[in-house]
């Protein structure tokens, strides 16, 4: 039986929040330029680059989230749009990273899979966790056979 080692809103993260951040901080920078320029010119095109930036960070950390869920002998990735099947022996390592809020969760795998040799997954949220490790990542090193790290 399946088990979701993903949080529930990776569907918002990956999708939603992107797209509705881009949108609303592009809006504001706008309706500020031409309000600006109106009065003084001054600004420039500095907010159109910070937006830039923002938006590139933005589809960097959010767009390749995966969801991930397991079961005795493998892992079953989805896009959201099409789902494959990983066995846990093509697990090479786990690592995740603490300083990101979402604690992001990748598995680098022995081979290319349809989603490359990496699957980046936001495990479920925990309370008060500070910087400390994710539960998951101990639980997919278990899982494949790779020595506690």
């Amino acid at each position: 039986m399946q088990r979701n080692l993903s949080s529930a809103q990776t569907f918002f993260m990956k999708l939603v929040f992107p797209a509705v951040w881009i949108v609303l901080c592009g809006s504001i920078v706008l309706a500020a330029h031409f309000r600006e320029s109106q009065a003084s010119p001054g600004l420039g095109a500095f907010p159109f680059l910070i937006w830039g930036i923002g938006a590139f960070a933005m589809l960097w950390m959010c767009m390749p989230l995966k969801r991930v869920s397991i079961d005795d002998g493998n892992l079953y990735v989805s896009n959201y749009f099409r789902e494959i099947k990983v066995p846990l022996a093509a697990i090479a390592d786990v690592t995740e990273n603490r300083w990101i809020n979402i604690h992001p969760v990748t598995i680098h795998l022995k081979r290319d899979t349809e989603f490359g040799n990496r699957i980046t997954f936001m495990p479920k949220s925990r309370m008060f966790s500070g910087f400390s490790s994710h539960p998951v990542v101990q639980e997919l090193r278990r899982a494949a056979g790779l020595p506690a790290g």
